[in-house]
């Protein structure tokens, strides 16, 4: 029996157009060198740099190609904090970001003496956009938010926040990853009117999340915004990375972003029909919840709360019926743990380790979703007395 994979937002399989245009691009050539094999592997790279910006809507030249989500992230809040102005000192950070900033900006805090300013998220893991604009003070260094929550798959007011710093004179981040493909992600409208280092100045992209092969991402990074690199050691990409440029990665990343945006209004609807299929399904167990934003939630997201029910169990139990799913982000090291997004949405002490995050994707059938309700089903009946 074939197993049911409902783990997308973890990671999702590589198309066979960015697996191709990966093949297509091995060639000799260092993008960097001035003979004729470095220029034919340079025009592919600044094709694949076109492209993106065009689905994007930003410059060609603020795409800086990184190793992924992660790098991407490390470099918007190291770097802009790193040559943040003078008597700017503290990181504006919502309690419900992934693992990625968070664990940057603990480090920038331990090593760096950064000062952290918590945003609290709502009940359903909305950043309010009052109070994000109230923390930003002018103490602030560089703040940071999610576009769309990566375990509850709440969508954020992107525009709203990069408003609220714009006019605080604060540079952004935005961490796109979950939501690219699947909400519109649009940099310059985000940026809107704002001018100089601040406002939306970073948008972070991997390319794992839309069909490209791990090992691939990108951030976006206003022209008027110069972060400290992390890596030294040549002028590339407006000296913001340093090292030989990954053109084959590029350019599968391109194909697989450009894809997703084509089929991102289809696939949506698509998504939403089998989440509705599922919760259907699931109401014969009226304590299994839906946790998130109702209607403002990516389609694909599918987070439940089972209340007396082990996270890890019920994981145990999906994956010996043959059902991949997660309890939350799979960038903990492979460690089960409680979700710190449940337990910053204020829903008592024992809901954050009750939950199950189920993820979908374009493979995604209707039968794959009528197993696993009723592998949940089987799960919960079997952990929790009636």
């Amino acid at each position: 029996m074939d197993t049911t994979y409902l783990d997308h937002a973890a990671t999702t399989p590589v198309r066979a157009e960015a697996r191709e245009a990966w093949l297509s691009a091995q060639m000799t050539g260092n993008a960097s060198s001035v003979h004729a094999d470095g220029q034919r592997a340079r025009r592919l790279l600044e094709d694949a740099r076109e492209r993106l910006a065009a689905v994007l809507d930003c410059h060609p030249l603020e795409i800086v190609f990184t190793s992924g989500g992660t790098e991407a992230v490390n470099l918007a809040l190291k770097g802009l904090w790193w040559n943040r102005n003078a008597g700017s000192d503290s990181v504006v950070l919502p309690d419900g970001e992934h693992h990625a900033t968070l664990d940057a900006v603990e480090w920038l805090r331990d090593a760096q003496g950064a000062r952290v300013d918590r945003v609290a998220i709502d009940e359903l893991a909305r950043i309010p956009v009052p109070a994000f604009r109230a923390a930003l003070g002018d103490r602030v260094a560089v703040a940071t938010a999610l576009v769309a929550n990566n375990e509850v798959g709440t969508i954020n007011d992107a525009a709203g926040l990069a408003a609220a710093a714009a006019d605080a004179g604060v540079p952004l981040h935005l961490d796109a990853i979950a939501a690219q493909g699947h909400v519109p992600v649009r940099f310059r409208p985000w940026r809107g009117d704002a001018s100089g280092a601040c406002g939306l100045v970073a948008l972070s992209l991997s390319g794992h999340k839309v069909g490209a092969p791990v090992g691939t991402g990108a951030l976006i990074v206003s022209r008027d915004a110069a972060p400290t690199p992390l890596i030294h050691g040549g002028g590339q990409q407006r000296a913001l990375r340093a090292g030989t440029q990954d053109v084959a990665g590029a350019a599968a990343l391109a194909v697989a972003v450009e894809l997703a945006e084509a089929e991102r209004e289809g696939e949506a609807a698509r998504l939403a029909g089998l989440r509705a299929r599922l919760l259907g399904a699931l109401r014969i167990e009226p304590r299994i919840r839906l946790l998130g934003d109702p209607a403002d939630r990516l389609a694909s997201n599918v987070h439940l709360h089972l209340p007396g029910a082990p996270g890890e169990s019920v994981l145990y139990l999906l994956d010996m019926a043959r059902v991949s799913a997660s309890t939350g982000s799979a960038c903990q090291a492979g460690v089960t743990e409680a979700s710190h997004v449940v337990a910053a949405m204020g829903l008592g002490d024992r809901a954050p380790r009750e939950v199950l995050r189920l993820s979908m994707g374009r493979d995604t059938t209707a039968d794959d979703i009528d197993r696993a309700a009723g592998a949940i089903l089987d799960a919960y009946a079997r952990l929790v007395s009636n």
